[in-house]
C-alpha cells in the first residue's frame, strides 16, 4: 500500500459515489454518508497516528475506513432506507460491493482492508486476527465511534427534537431508560438493540461506548478532547430530569474510562 494507491482508490471511490446522484447532487441522506466517510477518514488517519502505527498500517487503516460504508449508496437506492433490519447488512454490503468492484484487486493486503470493512458493525471483532486485520478492525470501529458522537450532537443542535420525536426513530424523549440497559453498561457488557426503548437508551448506548467500547487510548483522549462525554451527560440531564443520580453515576464511570 502506498500513498499513491490511496489517492487512486479515493479517486475511483468518489467517481462510485458521484454515480449516485440525480440532477447533479447526492441525495441529502446520502450527502450525510459522504460527509461521515470523510469525518472516519480523518478519525482514522488521527488515531493511527496518535498509537503510532508504522507508515503502511496507517495507510491500510485509512484505506478501510475511506471503504467501510461503500454499500450505504445502494442500500438507500435499493431499499429507500439506512435501517439493516428492513434491507441488508450494510457492512457485509460494503464488503461485497468493494470486493466486487475489483479497486483492491491488485493489492496484497486487500483481506485486511475488506475484513475491517467486514467487521466494522459487528458487537465484537473475531478471535485470532492477525496484527494488521485487527489494527485496522479496530481503527475503523474507533474513527466510527467518533463520527456517531458528533453526528448525534449535530442531530441535537439542528433538529426540533423536542416537539418532533421523528428526529429520534419515534423513540420516547422524555422516559426512563430500560434497566436492561444500565446494567449491561455498568459492567461494560454490549448493549442488546432490542433493548433500546427510549431516547435516553439510545444515548447511554454512546456513554457504555466510552466505558467500554473504544480500543486505543488515542481515541479515549479524542472523545474527551471533544467534549463528547459532557455533552452527553447534559442532554441525559434533560432527558430523564427524574434520576440524575443514575445519570452522573453513569458518566462518572465513563469519565474514568476515558482517563485510563
Amino acid at each position: 500500500m502506498t500513498e499513491e494507491f490511496l489517492a487512486d482508490l479515493t479517486a475511483q471511490y468518489d467517481a462510485y459515489v458521484a454515480s449516485f446522484r440525480v440532477a447533479g447532487a447526492l441525495p441529502d441522506m446520502m450527502q450525510l454518508k459522504r460527509v461521515h466517510t470523510d469525518h472516519v477518514v480523518a478519525n482514522a488517519r488521527a488515531i493511527a497516528e496518535g498509537e503510532g502505527f508504522d507508515e503502511h498500517t496507517r495507510l491500510v487503516c485509512t484505506a478501510a475506513a475511506l471503504l467501510h460504508d461503500t454499500g450505504r449508496y445502494e442500500q438507500l437506492k435499493r431499499y429507500n432506507t439506512f435501517r439493516d433490519s428492513d434491507s441488508v447488512d450494510h457492512a457485509v454490503f460494503s464488503h461485497d460491493i468493494v470486493r466486487d468492484l475489483g479497486w483492491l484487486a491488485s493489492l496484497q493486503d486487500a483481506k485486511a482492508i475488506l475484513d475491517a470493512v467486514l467487521f466494522h458493525n459487528r458487537r465484537d471483532v473475531p478471535e485470532g486476527l492477525d496484527p494488521l486485520t485487527l489494527a485496522a478492525s479496530h481503527t475503523v470501529r474507533d474513527a466510527d465511534k467518533l463520527d456517531i458522537f458528533r453526528v448525534l450532537e449535530d442531530r441535537v443542535e439542528h433538529t426540533n427534537w423536542r416537539d418532533d420525536c421523528k428526529a429520534f426513530w419515534n423513540l420516547p424523549i422524555h422516559a426512563a431508560p430500560n434497566p436492561a440497559v444500565l446494567a449491561a453498561i455498568r459492567e461494560g457488557r454490549p448493549v442488546d438493540y432490542q433493548n433500546i426503548k427510549t431516547l435516553a437508551d439510545f444515548v447511554l448506548i454512546q456513554v457504555g461506548w466510552m466505558i467500554a467500547g473504544l480500543q486505543y487510548t488515542t481515541t479515549r483522549r479524542l472523545t474527551a478532547a471533544r467534549g463528547h462525554l459532557a455533552s452527553r451527560r447534559e442532554f441525559l440531564h434533560e432527558l430523564v430530569k427524574d434520576d440524575a443520580e443514575t445519570v452522573d453515576e453513569i458518566c462518572d464511570q465513563a469519565a474514568r474510562a476515558l482517563e485510563s
